[in-house]
């Protein structure tokens, strides 16, 4: 990094305590129009940085942990829900007290700025959403063919699972570090080790663990309704850019048919990149993003 690095600060949120970065430096930087980066599920809002140290030429540019990420509070109950988190997104906004905000956001940040934009359509300028759909149509097709019953009592287990398990202990960053290069094969070994420094905490006894909540890995049943969902998409009114990589689990909208409930929305696909393309391509991610958001 050649800046010197953003400023932690905090909001409060249905009386958590959240965490956000603000890469502003001086009063001119903060002048300048206001840019929200929001991460996806289990990570945090130092994975922006790279791409937070470019746009802050341009932009007030700050950087959320969600609820249970990074450095915010976890909910007591462990239960995450995606309402939630847009309450969280449009309180940080508020509290910012600039508008309307550009937006770039990944996987289930995506989801989430993507509700926020389609709630408070008057309140985004721009949004850039990687991979942030959720799951495809035939996916969700899937998971709804077994009966719902089925599906609860699988989600009650699991949880009573989730409140059993300590994070993950580590004993040493290197060994964090290595775990991290075995889960995401397109990562720099530089990236990586970045990722992970700002990804965990020490423990007690000296031992790392990740900061995201292990309750994280049990999402509720069922989501909002399909048609309220689509509704909101259809209410988005600032122009969208939604990216996907050729390689990653997650569904083309163009190739599914969810795009048909978007109004100001396209679909760039990434060649060569997964379900983090803007680690596994930043060049070309940086350069398509600036692109649309100079247009």
């Amino acid at each position: 990094m050649t800046t010197s690095g953003p400023t932690s600060q905090t909001f409060i949120s249905q009386r958590l305590k959240l965490n956000y970065f603000d890469w502003a430096q001086t009063e001119e930087d903060r002048a300048k129009p206001p840019l929200v980066l929001v991460h996806g599920g289990r990570d945090h809002a130092r994975s922006w940085d790279w791409t937070a140290e470019i746009l802050a030429a341009d932009y007030h540019v700050v950087a959320m942990d969600h609820r249970g990420h990074g450095d915010s509070d976890w909910v007591s109950d462990g239960n995450y829900q995606a309402g939630d988190m847009v309450y969280d997104l449009a309180q940080l906004v508020h509290q910012l007290g600039r508008g309307p905000v550009t937006i770039v956001s990944h996987s289930l940040g995506g989801n989430v700025s993507l509700r926020y934009a389609g709630t408070f359509p008057d309140m985004v300028s721009k949004i850039v959403a990687i991979e942030g759909l959720g799951p495809s149509p035939q996916r969700q097709a899937e998971m709804r063919s077994r009966p719902y019953p089925e599906r609860l009592a699988e989600w009650i287990g699991n949880k009573r699972k989730a409140a059993g398990r300590t994070p993950r202990k580590y004993e040493s960053i290197e060994t964090a570090f290595q775990r991290m290069i075995d889960e995401n094969a397109y990562l720099t070994r530089d990236q990586a080790r970045h990722l992970t420094i700002h990804g965990v905490t020490r423990n007690e006894d000296g031992t790392y663990s990740w900061k995201f909540d292990p309750h994280l890995n049990v999402w509720p049943v069922e989501d909002i309704a399909d048609e309220f969902l689509r509704d909101t998409w259809a209410a988005i009114t600032c122009p969208a850019l939604l990216l996907y990589g050729s390689d990653s689990w997650a569904s083309n909208p163009e190739k599914d048919g969810r795009i048909e409930h978007f109004n100001t929305a396209r679909v760039v696909e990434f060649e060569k990149a997964g379900h983090w393309l803007h680690h596994d391509q930043f060049d070309r991610f940086i350069e398509t993003v600036q692109d649309f958001l100079r247009e």
